[in-house]
């Protein structure tokens, strides 16, 4: 029984392989948040990001991703054009890693294998686990508390072209929607004597971060099966 699952999972694997365009590469760009500290501005990158990406093409069309990020949010009232937050003047710093599955939809068919097709606008979606720091405060820096695992929504809209006959080079502008209202310290957890004492701003409101840059993924698998008969 055994032998056969084997066998079965071996002949999964090889027609997957045959049938389809892999990718592998890295993100670099940059990071910011929107919430109660600091600028309102829905992409102002003030902070870098870092991580890597996976893409599965299952169609011209259509392809799963998974990635993992890295990067440092920080906001300042300071920056803000509100003038009762540069009044206030909270800043913090919070460090991020997201792990993030989903998938890439293609507005232009985009075969991996054709040169003549070799640009589209993309939509990607999916969820997200985040891992990051606890903020409170006591003075207008932000203190770490702990850290705290939750999950977020990705949204992101980007356009790639193939580079050569084996990279994709892609820029993309990220939104996420996180399950938390404490990126910022403004939402603080019911362990800190006096909470409600800490609380600020809508916290009714959850907050996002936004990743803006580039990716650049290597091509690799056999030619996929839906261009064989070109």
């Amino acid at each position: 029984m055994n032998f056969r699952i084997l066998t079965v999972a071996i002949m999964l694997i090889t027609t997957m392989s045959s049938a389809q365009m892999f990718e592998v590469g890295a993100f670099v760009g940059g990071s910011n948040y929107i919430g109660d500290v600091g600028s309102s501005r829905y992409i102002n990158p003030n902070g870098f990001a870092a991580g890597g990406v996976f893409k599965w093409n299952v169609s011209q069309r259509y392809a799963y991703r998974a990635s993992f990020t890295f990067s440092t949010l920080h906001a300042a009232d300071r920056d803000s054009n509100n003038s009762a937050r540069q009044q206030r003047d909270y800043s913090f710093s919070n460090g991020v890693l997201e792990g993030s599955i989903g998938m890439e939809f293609n507005f232009i068919e985009f075969d991996l294998s054709d040169f003549s097709r070799s640009v589209t606008p993309y939509l990607y979606g999916g969820a997200s686990v985040i891992l990051h720091d606890e903020l409170y405060y006591v003075t207008n820096n932000a203190q770490v508390s702990g850290e705290k695992t939750t999950f977020a929504i990705p949204m992101a809209i980007g356009v790639k072209g193939k580079i050569g006959t084996r990279f994709v080079l892609a820029a993309e502008v990220g939104a996420r929607y996180t399950f938390t209202d404490n990126l910022d310290g403004s939402n603080p957890n019911t362990l800190l004597p006096n909470n409600d004492d800490l609380k600020f701003g809508n916290i009714f409101s959850d907050d996002w971060y936004v990743f803006s840059g580039l990716t650049l993924t290597y091509t690799f698998g056999k030619r996929p099966c839906y261009s064989c008969y070109d």
